[in-house]
């Protein structure tokens, strides 16, 4: 074939991918799941196990590298490694037994099918690995990314991205024809760790250089083919290495993630990565034998089981294990169990490899999808697990707190970013305060401050009548749970009539249910930051203080932003 027709080929299935991966968005948008789902589902059709066209799974797969690069560079920027600093040892201790523990059983269950050593390896590590796209998006729907069991989901999902590194690395030294012994696998770790302490300090300080001259030519187009350089220059070089182009452009995200910039730069590789990691997910779908699952339903089942039960299990029991009640180890559980992107990538790597074969490919890939489907399901079912797991706390320790205050005392029901703020402002003015939280550093960090607290969900229903709520001048519900604040309002307000309730909100139509069971503030954290903003830009054009108050009230009184 010469090279016009080889080019001719190449555009015919970039545009044949194009039209099946924006096919399978359009219906993933239309049935509200997530666009990963209808990329694969487009890419079976495309395949060449069902009938009608088959594209040409080399020439898409080609392609797909571009978009896997793109996929972990940003994946990389979105890791925040000062965040999960910040989280302690209990955040690297609790991913790594999870991953290590789940990997183990997963590869018992392989070993138990007769299946090669990396073969059941390979199975294991996609298996351990949760979707971090499924996860952010489950918590964001609920307002729950600052809550306790969001902010441990967050630091497990970070933990596992990291610890695909070295699963790729492990990967690919069992694919050796020769045989592979532990300093072949200690070699190809050390590979990438010399190229980790290589590219970061060099990187902490190039990248972040680079990219604020590049920002001040305000140059969008000069910009992006900045990062795109960036990305694949990185990749490449990661291959000298002995490490694969994409754990190369993921390493190079994890030190870009560091930069001021880093949200820019998400921003302008986003489109583009959109784009080619559609192509990816599609030439993944092309990959999968839907009879094979269909063949082997059992092992199809127990491969679901894996994902749903044992894993959740797992993550479960590592969360009670490092200080946390059993209701947020169930909510932790609920909103990972499943399997994503980076285990399409461990299973296309083992496939590619020639460590996994492509039934097994097949049963990954589909309870990975059912999984994802799945999902908002299993989290609703760990809620309903969760209320069941509350336990009665002993009223002793809580009435000597409240006896303890020098006066009727506020309660505060969550001290995150919010209730901290309002703590603080509280002890400013020398008013005291009950904080509760189910968060263990939060509470002893009260504690070493010489404030009550008390260690519990907020809204269990025995914890708050022995609050002393009758005697307390107002109830602070800084939560970031809507249906937990639901909860509270509706047992403080059936119980305590009287007691004046302000509480946090996350949309209109929840401010208006909360205020209809009696709340006498419901503040919708985004109308008020809207309003401040806008505070600040009257102020800044000379609008008298008085002005501004008579326009800011009159904002608030309108519920609906269409009236202002």
């Amino acid at each position: 074939m010469d090279h016009a027709s080889e080019g001719s080929a190449l555009l015919v299935n970039l545009a044949i991918a194009l039209a099946f991966a924006w096919l399978g968005a359009v219906v993933s948008a239309r049935l509200r799941i997530s666009p990963i789902l209808g990329y694969i589902l487009a890419g079976i059709a495309l395949g060449p196990y069902t009938p009608g066209f088959r594209g040409d799974l080399e020439t898409v797969s080609a392609i797909a590298d571009l978009g896997v690069i793109l996929l972990m560079f940003t994946v990389g920027v979105d890791v925040s490694l000062r965040r999960l600093v910040e989280l302690g040892w209990t955040a690297f201790l609790a991913g790594g037994v999870q991953v290590a523990a789940t990997l183990a059983v997963a590869f018992g269950v392989g070993a138990l099918f007769g299946w090669p050593f990396a073969e059941a390896f390979c199975f294991g590590t996609a298996i351990a690995i949760s979707s971090s796209v499924v996860t952010g998006k489950l918590l964001n729907e609920r307002g729950e990314t600052g809550s306790t069991h969001g902010q441990i989901a967050f630091a497990i999902s970070t933990v596992q991205d990291l610890a695909t590194i070295g699963l790729v690395i492990v990967l690919r030294s069992l694919s050796g024809d020769h045989g592979t012994t532990p300093g072949d696998v200690a070699l190809a770790i050390g590979k990438a760790f010399l190229f980790f302490i290589i590219l970061v300090p060099i990187g902490v300080r190039l990248f972040p250089w680079l990219f604020e001259r590049v920002a001040r030519l305000r140059n969008r187009e000069v910009f992006a083919l900045t990062v795109a350089a960036v990305a694949l220059a990185v990749a490449s070089s990661a291959t000298l290495f002995g490490l694969s182009l994409a754990l190369g452009a993921f390493i190079a995200g994890i030190v870009v993630s560091e930069s001021e910039l880093s949200h820019r730069i998400l921003a302008t590789a986003g489109p583009l990565r959109d784009i080619f990691a559609g192509i990816f997910f599609v030439s993944v779908g092309m990959l999968l034998n839907p009879s094979a699952v269909v063949a082997d339903w059992r092992l199809a089942l127990t491969v679901l089981l894996l994902i749903m039960v044992v894993k959740p299990a797992i993550i479960a029991a590592i969360v009670r294990a490092i200080g946390h009640p059993w209701r947020t180890g169930a909510l932790v559980a609920g909103v990972m169990a499943h399997s994503g992107e980076f285990s399409f990538l461990l299973a296309s790597t083992g496939l590619t490899l020639g460590i996994l074969s492509s039934d097994v490919f097949a049963l990954i890939l589909s309870g990975s999808l059912v999984s994802m489907i799945a999902a908002p399901g299993s989290y609703r079912l760990a809620r309903a697990v969760g209320e069941r797991l509350r336990r009665p706390l002993p009223p002793t320790e809580i009435a000597s707190l409240i006896e303890a205050s020098p006066r009727p005392p506020a309660v505060i029901l969550g001290y995150g970013r919010v209730g901290q703020v309002i703590g603080s402002a509280l002890a400013r003015r020398g008013l005291s305060f009950v904080a509760v939280d189910e968060d263990p550093e939060v509470v002893r960090r009260l504690w070493a401050q010489g404030r009550p607290a008390i260690l519990g969900e907020a809204d269990n229903p025995f914890l708050l009548d022995q609050l002393g709520l009758e005697h307390a001048r107002l109830l602070i519900i800084a939560l970031p749970d809507a249906l937990a604040t639901r909860i509270v309002v509706e047992h403080v307000r059936s119980t305590y009539p009287r007691l004046p309730i302000i509480a946090r909100c996350h949309s209109l139509a929840e401010q208006e249910h909360l205020l209809k069971l009696g709340v006498q503030e419901a503040v919708v954290g985004e109308i008020e930051l809207a309003i401040e903003m806008t505070r600040f830009a009257l102020r800044r054009f000379g609008i008298s203080a008085a002005e501004i108050q008579g326009m800011l009230q009159r904002l608030r009184s309108h519920h609906e932003p269409s009236e202002w």
